[in-house]
């Protein structure tokens, strides 16, 4: 075997031993075959291209042109040409399979099931890792650098799979590189002639490669050899020694008061500021709860551990208060009145082993708990707390518990609060920095009622204040640390949870803050699995008729209950019972394809390009005519490639609102001129909006789209006036039994409202707008729809064709018999 080939079998060998680390993140581990005999055939390939000879990019290139195929083959065969080569529907395969993968990760806990989707991720990943380490080692012999791809799939699969025999897949990855590396050096040293070795004479009849001496091996090969292992049992032997992160928070191990060692300690308190972060922070993702729920939407299903209802300046705590036995069932939830709609539902919870919380997480609001242990009641708080050293640890128990559904308008409606519940819960103390309360005033300017000033100051932290989430902010203590949030906008659930229920008792909303987990990640046997990370906190609001009611402020958490989305109805129900129209087909990208192209634009040379005019030189001893040509030509193509989006956003631009666009006194048009023209005004302010951040949603009609923009754009009154007034005029063409000419003034408003967002928008943004708009992706649209529009008729063409010549084929008359 040639050197070359055995760095290509090495190559190949370290990509499997590195992706054998993928094994225990799905469940079967089917694919792991399938991967290794693809990544085979690609390195086949490779061997071949190599070969022939052929140039180092042009192997690589077919290698990779290969490996779609062989992608085509294996999962967009029914979409392709021929079962084997891609076109615009197996790339949108494609793209189906690998959205599916990613939700797939995100809703499941590992072991994952092997779905489609999952499966095209994990074989791709490898067979792109694969092409990466061939193309390094042994197409362009620089077999170091290839660890880096090796080490980015060791990572990515340590970092997800969290199992305890990570030190055997960090063995199988290191042995990999190291034989990659063994045979490299091999390989070089073959071609540097013979290494001397003590003066050993050479066999009869044999010639040396350099490699043999009288003891087996070069003196090289054996201290190489030396080297690798010394590091492998260094690496695998040292962070034995070094001090472990433990598990921090809410999830039980080796915390303050623990009795257990690496990971078997207790956790006996919740620190809120500090325990909560920690686990937020973990390097490994333990599981601490698993959970079966007869819930219809158990994804919404919040784990509730405590209360923190009281606010001295310092830090909210949990107060203290009188405990007692367990009743059955529990009390009836504070302040629900019976026609609010509620559903009985069950839950069976398993604490793992390592997670000792002396509160017991469970649903809120649970009306009956069975339990074994020494456990009691905290009746304002509703949770269960473990008397004389009673944990969770490894308890399994069943809790009946309500999902409480409450409309818009009877949170609007609600009444006051009882006058000792308000007084209690509203308690703020005198150091508390008046910019809280001053926010707070203004964030829910112009509100009507308590519900509305909620979900105001919910909006303002998930969506509309700019807030980032950050878990590696300090959450610090007392009110400066509130009045730090509101200025930095950047934390965790803490400040966010912290930051709304302050602001909320300053407008004299009783509130408080729960503290317990998110719903988890959803097991391939049905069940939940909730871990560190999913550690939480978040605001309770009390409204009178509906109880405490759970509010989410902090963005990319958890999940926005529906019952405090902000384009709900509230206090107004006036369109509740109106029914959004269905709309059968969407608008097209541009105004009309049929449109000409304007004279005005014509004249400026935007509707078709000219060629540059090249004026030859007068002398004779330059380059050729033909050459200047050429080169003025492809630099005008480098120039003019990465402004194409700009160009083609501007003539967009330019037709929808220039003189083909709508025009004034627009009431001598025709409907059937009137409605493209209308539409394409319309698709100039969500385009706009989507090249300032704002994606379109095409499934809200046209007023939920213009509130939408007003919001997230932070418009100001007079574009936001205009923009309802571009939005009536687009329902008045989609919806109206008659529709009515766009009415005049409809091009000013649109300008108003594209200077309105730019004007709300940063320069970053307004600079992306510019030079890279996002609704430049309608173009890829229009193409991939035209070629499959192509691909459709080029196939119908083909088959009458077809069927035409076998009409005319003679038919061969029947042997008599």
């Amino acid at each position: 075997m040639s050197g070359r080939a055995r760095l290509a079998l090495c190559a190949t060998a370290a990509t499997v031993l590195a992706s054998s680390a993928l094994l225990p993140l799905v469940d079967p581990a089917t694919w792991f075959l399938q991967a290794v005999l693809l990544l085979a055939l690609q390195s086949g390939v490779g061997a071949l291209a190599r070969r022939a000879p052929l140039a180092r990019p042009l192997t690589v290139a077919v290698q990779a042109l290969v490996t779609l195929l062989l992608l085509t083959l294996v999962f967009a065969r029914e979409q392709a040409l021929a079962g084997i080569v891609p076109g615009p529907e197996a790339f949108r395969r494609f793209g189906v399979l690998l959205e599916a993968g990613g939700a797939d990760v995100g809703r499941y806990a590992i072991p994952a099931p092997l779905s489609d989707g999952i499966r095209l991720m994990l074989v791709g990943g490898v067979l792109v890792i694969g092409l990466a380490v061939d193309a390094l080692a042994v197409t362009y012999r620089t077999a170091a650098p290839a660890g880096l791809p090796l080490l980015a799939l060791y990572s990515v699969a340590a970092g997800l799979s969290g199992s305890g025999a990570g030190w055997l897949w960090f063995l199988f990855a290191a042995c990999g590189y190291l034989l990659l590396l063994l045979a490299e050096g091999r390989d070089r040293l073959s071609q540097w002639g013979r290494v001397f070795g003590g003066g050993a004479p050479r066999s009869p009849g044999r010639v040396s490669g350099g490699l043999e001496t009288r003891g087996g091996a070069s003196a090289p090969v054996r201290t190489g050899r030396r080297i690798g292992a010394l590091a492998l049992g260094v690496a695998l032997v040292v962070p034995l020694a070094l001090p472990g992160l433990d598990g921090g928070l809410l999830g039980g191990t080796g915390g303050p008061g623990g009795n257990g060692t690496g990971g078997g300690g207790t956790i006996s308190a919740v620190n809120p500021l500090v325990a909560l972060q920690d686990s937020l922070n973990q390097p490994e993702d333990r599981e601490v709860l698993s959970y079966r729920t007869n819930a219809e939407q158990g994804e919404e299903l919040y784990l509730r551990i405590v209360s923190l209802d009281q606010f001295d300046g310092t830090t909210w705590k949990t107060t203290v208060r009188g405990i007692e036995d367990v009743p059955s069932p529990l009390p009836d939830p504070q302040g629900l009145f019976p026609d609010v709609r509620r559903t009985k539902i069950r839950t069976k919870i398993s604490a793992a082993d390592g997670y000792a919380q002396n509160w017991l997480p469970m649903p809120f609001p649970a009306s009956q708990v069975d339990i074994g242990g020494r456990w009691r009641f905290e009746p304002v708080g509703r949770a269960l707390v473990g008397d004389r050293g009673q944990t969770t640890r490894g308890v399994d128990y069943e809790v009946r518990s309500l999902v409480v559904e409450p409309t818009a308008a009877q949170l609007a409606n609600a009444s006051s609060p009882p006058a000792n519940l308000r007084r209690e819960f509203t308690k703020v103390p005198d150091s508390l920095p008046a910019m809280v309360a001053d926010t707070a005033r203004r964030v829910t300017k112009g509100s009507t009622n308590p519900y509305e000033q909620a979900v105001k100051l919910q909006d303002y932290f998930a969506s509309d204040g700019g807030f980032t989430y950050n878990t590696q902010v300090k959450a610090g203590s007392g009110p400066s640390a509130i009045e730090k949030f509101l200025r930095q906008k950047e934390g965790f659930c803490v400040h966010f949870s912290f930051a709304m229920a302050s602001m909320a008792r300053t407008l004299g909303i009783p509130a408080r803050v729960a503290v317990g987990f998110t719903p988890g990640s959803a097991q391939a046997d049905g069940t939940m699995s909730v871990g560190l990370r999913d550690a939480h906190a978040w605001p309770e609001l009390y409204f009178e008729g509906v109880g405490w009611t759970r509010f989410e402020p902090t963005p990319n958490r958890g999940s926005v209950p529906d019952y405090t989305r902000s384009d709900t109805p509230s206090g107004d129900t006036s369109d509740a019972d109106t029914p959004e129209p269905s709309r059968t087909s969407e608008p097209s990208a541009a105004p009309s394809a049929s449109d000409s192209c304007p004279p005005e634009v014509r004249k400026q040379g935007g509707c078709a390009s000219a060629a540059p005019q090249v004026a030859a030189g007068s002398g004779g001893d330059g380059p050729p005519v033909g050459t200047i040509v050429l080169v003025a030509l492809a630099a005008l193509l480098l120039l003019t490639l990465p402004l194409l989006p700009l160009l083609w956003r501007t003539r967009v631009q330019t037709v929808r609102l220039g003189p083909a666009g709508v025009v004034e006194g627009g009431a001598a048009l025709t409907p059937a001129v009137a409605a493209p023209r209308t539409l394409g005004a319309w698709l100039e302010v969500t385009d706009t909006a989507w090249d300032l951040g704002i994606e379109p949603d095409e499934s809200q009609t046209p007023r939920r789209a213009a509130e939408r923009i007003i919001r997230v754009g932070q418009l100001s009154p007079d574009p936001a006036q205009a923009l309802h007034r571009v939005a009536t005029a687009v329902e008045q063409v989609l919806y109206a039994p008659t529709p009515q000419p766009p009415p005049a003034g409809l091009l000013d408003d649109v300008r108003r409202v594209r200077a309105g967002l730019r004007a709300s928008a940063s320069r970053p943004a307004r600079l992306r707008a510019t030079l890279a708009p996002r609704s430049a992706a309608r173009v890829v649209w229009a193409l991939s729809g035209r070629w499959t529009a192509f691909g459709t008729r080029w196939s119908e063409r083909a088959a009458e064709r077809w069927a035409a010549l076998t009409r005319r084929l003679p038919r061969r008359a029947p042997r008599q018999g």
